[in-house]
């Protein structure tokens, strides 16, 4: 429960703080980070192919725009799914 939380708060940063953020994950608690990544289903491809690209930028800046890209892309998928009505009212639970 804890960590959803945690994933709640991390929505409601902005990409300076996020990125404030990541870089203290990466400094003193690596595998959180590597967690967080996994469980906001960030692409490693992708994370991989950033950081390779700009090997003397902030991480934690690229990190951050990675994560809020992805959230951007889950709250779109939810209301491109989301659809009232989709289910009979005796249907429901």
């Amino acid at each position: 429960m804890a960590e959803e939380n945690e994933l709640l708060r991390l929505e409601d940063l902005g990409p300076e703080q996020m990125a404030q953020f990541i870089n203290e994950l990466i400094n003193k608690d690596f595998s959180r980070l590597v967690q967080l990544l996994y469980r906001l289903d960030v692409s490693e491809t992708k994370l991989r192919a950033v950081l390779l690209e700009h090997p003397t930028g902030d991480a934690g800046d690229m990190i951050a725009q990675l994560i809020l890209e992805r959230i951007a892309q889950r709250e779109k998928n939810k209301k491109l799914f989301r659809q009232e009505g989709d289910i009979p009212e005796d249907d429901k639970w």
